[in-house]
């Protein structure tokens, strides 16, 4: 654990964890990266590969949300963002989804809110969840072809995304698809107190109800050049 988070990650995650036992869940700690990967124009599977994992893009009347790991408002609030779904089938199961936004996202876990910029050139992508047994297949980089040929088709370059500094397993599966970093952000809640520290604009943040948040702005158009 501690050569792939680091000190000072590894101290942020057992802080998180004394506080969150001490305040009985009212004191949380978060870091994230904020990163960027390209939208390529070939696809990440063999051909071949991964044909019996259908991808399907859903609405929110769709049956199978019932079956998401997660709370039905909050599912509920990406739809009205504009967020598109798209989710992985194998053999009729559900086996994952991945959601996509192009615009602005709203925080779901924090207050904050996400712009990827230009706006025409860069998407939000965010929860791309795969079943426990799923995970050692193909299902992981289905969705990302299906997504990649879903921003291409809008003249999406670059797609943002933060990825918790605790989750080693989305951060080692996101590595093989050409990340880059933005920066990164802890985020402190204390009840209704909300302290952001970033890296990068607007650095700090101080939050007492829901509808103070910071913004960052990721601009991703230098990310080519470099």
């Amino acid at each position: 654990m501690l050569q792939q988070w680091g000190w000072f990650n590894l101290g942020l995650f057992v802080l998180n964890k004394i506080i969150v036992t001490l305040s009985r869940g009212s004191w949380r700690l978060y870091r994230y990266h904020l990163i960027a990967q390209p939208v390529p124009s070939e696809t990440l599977l063999p051909s071949g590969r991964g044909k019996k994992i259908e991808i399907r893009l859903i609405d929110e009347q769709d049956e199978v949300i019932g079956q998401f790991p997660r709370p039905a408002e909050a599912i509920r609030e990406r739809f009205r963002q504009g967020a598109k779904c798209l989710v992985a089938f194998k053999e009729g199961q559900f086996v994952g989804f991945l959601w996509i936004l192009l615009g602005s996202y709203q925080e779901d876990e924090v207050r904050a809110r996400y712009t990827p910029l230009p706006k025409e050139r860069a998407a939000w992508d965010f929860d791309v969840y795969v079943e426990p047994a799923s995970r050692l297949g193909f299902t992981f980089l289905r969705l990302w072809d299906e997504a990649n040929s879903f921003l291409m088709s809008h003249g999406i370059l670059w797609s943002c995304s933060r990825i918790s500094a605790f989750n080693t397993g989305s951060l080692n599966a996101h590595a093989h698809l050409g990340i880059l970093s933005l920066g990164s952000a802890i985020f402190f809640y204390a009840g209704r107190w909300q302290i952001t520290l970033a890296s990068i604009s607007p650095y700090f943040h101080l939050s007492s109800y829901p509808g103070s948040f910071p913004e960052f702005r990721l601009d991703t158009q230098e990310l080519g050049k470099m």
